[in-house]
């Protein structure tokens, strides 16, 4: 009898538990159905998401790792790949569920860093100078060595103390409106790891159920016409991004601008992925910046800290209305792609997922984006063939074997590629220890077994 609509929703929700054993018994259950026929699937289609925000940060939709892999399935995305603010608890849950829904699976970390060099310099992000948003990928487990966990324990408790003084910041700003982070904030997350928007959607949802004339409330508190508040609490998503950017943001109560002690300085990222064989990954904003506009002399810095790949959010560099900025914009982005291809980084794609309304997946096929569609599916190819070989044989990109076999960025990215192309998701062929073959020995090996 075919499955109805109600009990798959009822499933799909449950991907989004908070207890892991919920979330895999719902995705093969989810699986079974499939094979049923009593859920269609979209054929697998050239595209890719590599940069999903999940629940364990924060996502726009709540979806966990496992949901984010039914997407892919369910929507026929090829590549798709998780990324988390300051942890990397999605890692193992994330590619597993690739493996069984048949997804190329990835999966990164992101967070802030100081960068010396650009002390006085504005980077990628906004009115921060010194500060950096940068990224690690090609993970392959949650399991660190304990150099590389401590830092990561100290990016989770930097975050979290930043959280908690801004809050009490914002509390004091508001009364008698009170927030908890405890009791109220950290519910909202499956392993304690707050995020100003688990923040912003307590204070809008607790100003709502306790305050009887909410507008009137934040018109006082912001300065900011009751009638324009109204209008803006229409869309829920408008109302929680208005109430973060003057609450939270530059130049609001709660915010309080970094210092070089705020955030590891590079090294001392890159640390974690050296630890693991992952990828340090430089993060492009839209060049406007004064440190983006220098991209080459940053890239090269970055470059030699150990910078082997560049992530880009491509929405933001040509998804744009105003037509002369658009146009801006959209060049400076071929130009940072064209960059790459020169300096043999794999160019990274995605759309965050971490608001409400964000698309699951680029179209590539858009006149701005279809000339360089094809760098974006090579990137996610090397990147996949990294993070198989790295997961199931320690023969990834950083790896010593590539060292001792490779001697340039572009025959790494070329092997990867290949063997990216090569290696389907769920194949876990262990029988070869493809660590004492040579590169065109590790081809021949996947041609003879597929």
């Amino acid at each position: 009898m075919q499955q109805s609509k109600k009990d798959i929703s009822s499933l799909e929700t449950k991907l989004d538990n908070f207890d892991p054993a919920l979330r895999k018994q719902a995705l093969l259950d989810l699986l079974e159905l499939v094979q049923r026929g009593d859920i269609p699937v979209k054929p697998m289609k050239d595209i890719a998401n590599l940069h999903c925000h999940s629940f364990f940060s924060y996502n726009g939709y709540g979806y966990s790792p496992t949901h984010l892999a039914w997407l892919g399935k369910k929507q026929g995305v090829q590549f798709m790949g998780v990324v988390d603010f300051d942890v990397l608890d999605a890692v193992d849950e994330f590619l597993d569920a690739c493996e069984s829904v048949g997804v190329c699976g990835v999966a990164g970390l992101e967070t802030r860093v100081f960068l010396p060099e650009f002390e006085h310099i504005e980077i990628n992000s906004p009115g921060e100078p010194g500060m950096c948003y940068h990224m690690g990928t090609g993970f392959t487990t949650n399991a660190v060595p304990e150099e590389a966990s401590a830092i990561l324990d100290d990016l989770r408790k930097r975050a979290e103390n930043r959280n908690r003084e801004m809050l009490e910041r914002i509390n004091s700003f508001l009364t008698p409106l009170r927030i908890d982070y405890d009791t109220e904030v950290l519910p909202l997350t499956p392993k304690s790891n707050g995020t100003e928007r688990h923040m912003v959607q307590v204070i809008a949802q607790k100003a709502d159920d306790t305050i009887s004339e909410t507008a009137s409330f934040w018109a006082e508190k912001l300065s900011v016409p009751s009638e324009e508040i109204a209008e803006i609490k229409k869309d829920r998503n408008r109302y929680k991004n208005f109430l973060r950017s003057k609450l939270m943001k530059r130049g609001s109560v709660g915010y309080v601008q970094p210092t070089q002690a705020s955030f590891p300085t590079v090294e001392e990222f890159h640390t974690v992925m050296k630890s693991v064989g992952a990828l340090p990954c430089s993060a492009w904003l839209d060049g406007t910046s004064k440190g983006e506009q220098r991209i080459e002399e940053l890239l090269h810095i970055l470059m030699e800290k150990g910078v082997a790949a560049l992530n880009i959010v491509p929405d933001r560099n040509w998804n744009i209305k105003d037509p002369q900025e658009k146009a801006d914009k959209l060049d400076k982005l071929y130009a940072v792609v064209d960059l790459a291809q020169r300096w043999n980084l794999p160019v990274l794609v995605g759309t965050e997922m971490n608001k409400f309304g964000q698309k699951l997946v680029d179209d590539f096929n858009t006149p701005e984006l279809a000339p360089i569609r094809e760098i974006f599916l090579r990137g996610a190819t090397i990147l996949y063939g990294h993070t198989q070989l790295q997961r199931y044989w320690g023969i990834g990109m950083k790896s010593a074997w590539a060292d001792k076999y490779f001697s340039t960025r572009s025959e790494k990215n070329n092997f990867y590629f290949k063997l990216g192309g090569m290696i389907k998701p769920g194949f876990k062929d262990k029988s070869k220890d493809l660590i004492t073959f040579k590169p065109q020995a590790v081809i021949n090996h996947f041609i003879h077994n597929h």
